[in-house]
């Protein structure tokens, strides 16, 4: 009684696979073109409300792209200093607002559950693209929207280099919008390839890596942040988030990882 309904859901299963390997080859290709900064990176930026609050809903109505603008700027400023010929390595586009939310991440870290949330994510990007007309991203941005007066702390924001996909969570006011870019950056310089630099459990960065100014004598308190070490440190146990990208600067390990300079 069961086999039909047995073999259509294999069926399904093979075709899901299926989609996820040509979904893997292309973002395989377009990972590979994204870290030789031959031509700019587009982003195109997918808002969400993720709370469905009228703030939400407001602060992304009047989103414009001049609201990145400072990302672009960052990337510029930051792969000059390294020698980057690209005037434009980032170019940000927004696109129109989303009415669904991504897959949400495992509560468990274990590696099965994280490789299947990874795939689920990937498919879901495809077939919103394949929904959606919009001119043509190198990598993917959703971010996901929430009132401040209803929530303290966001939740963490990913970006995952399988795909080219950063899911940010961000405070839909307009004076954190020079902080929402802060989370941005980092989640894209994720998708090119950086590591982060800070300690999961307490959230420091990590010296030397995770330092904008690591030579600094004395250590303390440092000025600015390294894009992947995520804060401005203080002393040795604390660190402070900084307000805007122009506090953050990228350090030699995380250009070595997204090609900006030779490996060692």
């Amino acid at each position: 009684m069961n086999k039909p309904w047995i073999t259509f859901r294999r069926f399904r299963i093979v075709v899901l696979l299926y989609i996820l390997i040509l979904v893997g080859g292309g973002a395989w290709l377009t990972r590979t073109d994204s870290t030789d900064w031959q031509e700019p990176l587009w982003v195109l930026v997918y808002p969400i409300n993720a709370d469905h609050s009228n703030a939400a809903d407001t602060y992304i109505e009047n989103l414009e792209r001049e609201h990145f603008s400072a990302i672009e700027q960052f990337f510029r400023r930051q792969g000059q200093t390294y020698g980057l010929e690209l005037d434009r390595p980032v170019t940000v586009r927004v696109a129109a607002p989303l009415f669904v939310s991504p897959p949400s991440p495992p509560l468990t870290g274990g590696t099965f559950s994280v490789i299947w949330w990874s795939l689920k994510l990937r498919y879901w990007v495809w077939t919103i693209e394949r929904r959606q007309i919009e001119p043509r991203a190198d990598i993917k941005v959703f971010a996901l929207f929430h009132d401040p007066k209803k929530l303290k702390y966001l939740p963490h924001s990913l970006g995952l280099q399988k795909g080219l996909i950063g899911v940010v969570h961000a405070f839909s006011a307009v004076h954190m919008s020079e902080s929402n870019n802060v989370i941005i950056a980092h989640e894209i310089m994720h998708t090119v390839g950086a590591s982060d630099k800070y300690d999961p459990k307490s959230g420091q960065p990590i010296y030397p890596d995770g330092y904008a100014e690591p030579k600094l004598n004395p250590r303390y308190p440092q000025s600015k942040a390294e894009v992947i070490g995520g804060r401005i440190p203080i002393n040795s146990k604390e660190a402070s988030i900084p307000w805007s990208l122009k506090q953050v600067t990228v350090g030699p390990q995380t250009a070595i990882e997204i090609g900006w300079l030779p490996g060692q």
